[in-house]
């Protein structure tokens, strides 16, 4: 993931997709960008919607939570 630390404004965070996401249909994905002190995630259909946030210590956890699966 690309830090970018002067992403305050969700629109101009750069958002990526999960390597795990069905490529078969591109709005069925999860999102996530990285700002100074958050990572922000987002549902790919509702990019208006809610983006909880989480701080990068707990995303990574989640990340190797989720890598052992």
């Amino acid at each position: 993931m690309i830090h970018n630390p002067s992403a305050g404004d969700a629109s101009a965070m750069e958002w990526f997709r999960s390597s795990y996401s069905d490529s078969s249909s591109g709005n069925n994905c999860v999102e996530v960008a990285a700002a100074s002190h958050t990572v922000h995630v987002r549902d790919s259909k509702h990019t208006h919607g809610p983006r909880p946030t989480h701080t990068p210590h707990a995303w990574a956890a989640f990340v190797a939570f989720a890598s052992q699966r």
